[in-house]
């Protein structure tokens, strides 16, 4: 039995390096990269993409890497707590989405994005759904983070996708 889940952890873990490498090429991150900069125009928020091939062994619950993940990028270093990540654990299929603070949007809200992109992934849509999850959570963003002062610098945190 240990020998067969071992053998079935490795299968996983090959299939999380092969999902990265296939659909999240240079080109498809450049373009979300794109996109991200595109949909933080006229909000306070800041979006962060971060995609892991394999989870670590040292945390096997996709919430709490996700909160590390929040905390060793840095995500909550914005002035207005303004902060959203969007966690993904290909090894696992896990999606998460991390907000801080400054955020009024609703769990609900963010399950929503969730969900939707881990149908788009169910069908192999793989550069559609995370490009549409970068503009629901544009749309979420509007409404739910503080208003964007003119004196205040628009960008605080990295567009480009983070490969853990």
């Amino acid at each position: 039995m240990a020998r067969m889940l071992k053998s079935m952890m490795g299968v996983s873990q090959v299939q999380g390096h092969w999902l990265r490498h296939k659909h999240f090429t240079a080109q498809v991150l450049d373009q979300v990269a794109q996109r991200i900069h595109a949909s933080e125009q006229g909000h306070s928020g800041e979006l962060v993409l971060a995609v892991e091939a394999v989870m670590p062994s040292h945390e096997t619950d996709s919430h709490l890497r996700a909160l590390e993940v929040f905390g060793r990028l840095r995500v909550w270093d914005t002035p207005l707590n303004s902060g959203v990540l969007l966690y993904l654990a290909l090894d696992q299929r896990y999606i998460e989405i991390v907000a801080d603070r400054g955020i009024t949007a609703s769990a609900e809200q963010w399950q929503a994005v969730c969900t939707k992109l881990q149908q788009a992934f169910g069908r192999k849509a793989y550069v559609e759904g995370l490009l549409q999850a970068v503009e629901d959570i544009e749309t979420i963003l509007r409404t739910t983070t503080p208003p964007l002062s003119l004196l205040d610098e628009p960008n605080y945190l990295p567009d480009e996708p983070v490969l853990l």
